[in-house]
């Protein structure tokens, strides 16, 4: 059943004042953790979503509370979080004792959510372990060279298309053009569709793309309000999708599916491996569904979460000259050593490249914090020197602040500067220590790194090879963040001048174009 925004907003009300009347805040002060004083009915919630700051703003307030704290408190409504502040805790957290800490905390329901409920991120227990093993093989080093031939592939046509597009513009917004970009690079990856968002900029997948990653607004508060109050999400039937979105997908890999076990048809691609994972199954109908979405968990992070990173870094990279050029010098020397003909191998080898987009995620991780569930009791040690040890219970909900790790003065100097150069020099220690986590950390660790990685390599070569990047009059530097949303996002758009190169070597000509190329013969004013 759906129900309406207004209906929706009036319960979580007097839900809300039933709940700051019968149960106070006091949960952190009677054990002894620091915490900050909460807002009634919202808890530390409440300036996030009454919009006066964003969610960066929330985790580093709760962040910077206590420095010596190993945890803070922090409440999600009237729900207590405990904020892990030491890296050392996170990491036996999310590794060591993992087993006590497997899932997340709860936010879709698979009976009232078939498609969201269903992705491997909401997956708890067995199911997601055994869901997890059988998706590993999709991103094995075979299975990514041969996705990064189509992702180099539309990466170059991509490029080649602004360059004729900006012959009567420069100013561009990038999140509009990058997540065209990423949709369909997604699309030939994980369907084996070819789209064109570019030229067909209203194309079914890229439209509801759209509407399934614009994370704000009712969508948002629904989104809080499944997390907070299970019970009355299930009462009222309340989902985080609309159905239209859930039967589209599932209808598309039918068809891709149908049409491969008809004609005979065997792709490189994350369809075809989970294809075979079905034949093993008994459950046809079923397996269609958990097919469909993992398919879906995928689509939703390389478009909107690899699409706003790639934003990130080409406004640093704009933003800072020195940084552009010596990547446009290693980006040059590839292109001389590769003949244009850019491999797998000399993408993976560039270390400055590799520098800039780490050091973009550490500046701007896509999601300010990362969620853990306390499955069985778990004894913490004492937040403060002197204090006693904190008996989590199951159910207990941590949060590990990745926002505030990344710009801790502790861990990196100047945090708040763009400075790639940290991980030329100290890349390993970063990576080990706990401190640096915008894909996660342990088993629950994004299985997809290793593909999100490759598009933004791949793309912002490809960009760097043939453009130059400069802030236009419509780019804040520093970056404003949107306050309408809880992850990372520039409040008024990535907006970006870019100018196509003086000095563009000439084997860039001879990058590989797509057998049928997407962005071929679009006209300029098609932009």
């Amino acid at each position: 059943m759906e129900i309406s925004e207004t209906i929706l907003i009036l319960v979580t009300i007097v839900l809300s004042i039933y709940y700051y009347i019968f149960k106070d805040f006091s949960y952190f002060k009677k054990i002894g953790v620091p915490y900050l004083q909460p807002w009634p009915i919202l808890g530390n919630m409440g300036p996030v979503l009454s919009q006066q700051e964003t969610m960066a703003d929330a985790i580093i307030k709760a962040y910077n509370l206590h420095s010596k704290a190993k945890y803070v408190g922090f409440f999600e409504f009237n729900n207590p979080v405990i904020i892990i502040r030491d890296p050392e805790l996170i990491k036996t957290i999310a590794i060591k004792n993992f087993e006590y800490f497997t899932d997340h905390q709860p936010s879709a329901n698979s009976k009232q959510d078939p498609l969201f409920g269903r992705i491997l991120l909401s997956m708890r227990g067995d199911r997601w372990k055994q869901t997890r093993t059988l998706l590993t093989p999709v991103f094995t080093l075979s299975k990514l060279k041969n996705m990064f031939k189509q992702i180099n592939e539309y990466a170059a046509d991509f490029t080649y298309y602004l360059a004729k597009i900006l012959k009567d513009k420069k100013t561009i917004e990038m999140k509009d053009i990058l997540t065209r970009y990423t949709n369909d690079v997604i699309d030939i990856c994980a369907f084996g569709i070819n789209t064109n968002s570019m030229k067909d900029r209203e194309n079914d997948i890229y439209t509801f793309g759209r509407m399934v990653t614009k994370f704000e607004g009712s969508t948002l508060l629904k989104f809080f309000f499944m997390r907070n109050f299970p019970m009355l999400t299930r009462l009222f039937d309340i989902k985080l999708l609309p159905q239209k979105i859930g039967n589209f997908f599932v209808n598309v890999i039918d068809d891709v599916v149908n049409d491969r076990t008809q004609n005979g048809i065997v792709r490189p691609d994350m369809i075809q491996l989970m294809m075979e994972i079905r034949k093993r199954k008994s459950e046809m109908g079923e397996d269609l569904i958990n097919l469909a979405c993992q398919a879906f968990g995928f689509f939703v992070a390389a478009f909107e979460i690899v699409g706003t990173c790639i934003c990130c870094a080409c406004h640093e990279i704009g933003v800072n000259p020195d940084v552009q050029k010596k990547l446009q010098q290693e980006i040059d020397e590839v292109v001389e050593t590769t003949n244009g003909d850019l491999t797998y191998e000399a993408i993976n080898s560039m270390k400055y490249l590799n520098a800039v987009i780490n050091e973009s995620l550490r500046k701007y991780p896509f999601n300010t914090f990362l969620d853990r569930q306390c499955i069985k009791n778990y004894e913490l040690p004492s937040s403060l020197p002197g204090g006693k040890p904190l008996l989590l219970k199951k159910g207990t909900n941590i949060w590990f602040p990745i926002y505030g790790l990344h710009h801790d003065l502790k861990y990196f100097d100047d945090p708040y500067k763009f400075d790639p150069e940290r991980f030329i020099k100290h890349e390993k220690e970063i990576h080990n220590s706990g401190v640096y986590l915008p894909f996660g950390l342990g088993p629950r660790k994004c299985i997809g790194v290793k593909f999100a990685l490759l598009e933004m390599k791949v793309v912002i070569f490809h960009l760097l090879a043939r453009f130059d990047f400069k802030p236009s009059y419509k780019t804040f530097n520093p970056m404003r963040f949107s306050k309408k949303q809880i992850s990372t996002n520039a409040e008024n758009g990535f907006w970006m001048d870019l100018i196509e190169r003086d000095d563009v070597h000439p084997a860039v000509k001879n990058f590989v174009r797509c057998n049928n190329p997407p962005y071929d013969n679009i006209n300029s004013n098609e932009a």
